[in-house]
């Protein structure tokens, strides 16, 4: 192995050594809850549960709005979006540091710089009809909902 080649083979273990898409992974891990537990999550990229609570591996760059429905309670969406944090920010100039352009522009199209926010996302489900307001209208002779 000549000289050139073994120093082009370490520049490029270097620059993806430090690359995020390696350190962090293309997918990160998302906790669904509701309350009270068992509604459905459903997602705008298609991902689901059939019961809440639930996990799912989500890629780094989806954003997406997450909706949950339970019989009885007010169906919630809760708009999922991406940002640059911590460890993805570290993984980035790490790439920098290296050298490594292709690992900036790897992590750019993967995602792996990014993280998912709000996580885990949680919802408070609200009953279609309050019990109170139900037993007034009965009181009164008005039909229930």
């Amino acid at each position: 192995m000549n000289t050139r080649t073994l120093s082009a083979a370490i520049l490029i273990a270097a620059g993806v050594g430090a690359c995020g898409s390696i350190t962090r992974g293309t997918t990160e891990k998302m906790a669904f809850l509701s309350e009270p537990p068992g509604a459905t999550m459903t997602t705008t990229k298609g991902y689901a549960c059939p019961a809440t609570p639930c996990s799912l591996d989500v890629e780094r760059s989806d954003e997406f709005d997450v909706t949950f429905v339970k019989p009885g309670y007010r169906p919630e969406s809760v708009p999922v979006r991406t940002k640059v944090v911590g460890a993805g920010a570290a993984g980035m100039a790490g790439n920098v540091l290296a050298g490594g352009i292709i690992g900036i522009g790897v992590d750019a199209y993967t995602g792996a710089a990014l993280d998912h926010t709000p996580n885990p996302v949680s919802v408070t489900l609200v009953p279609d009809a309050l019990p109170s307001a139900h037993r007034a209208r009965r009181r009164r002779g008005q039909p229930g909902v």
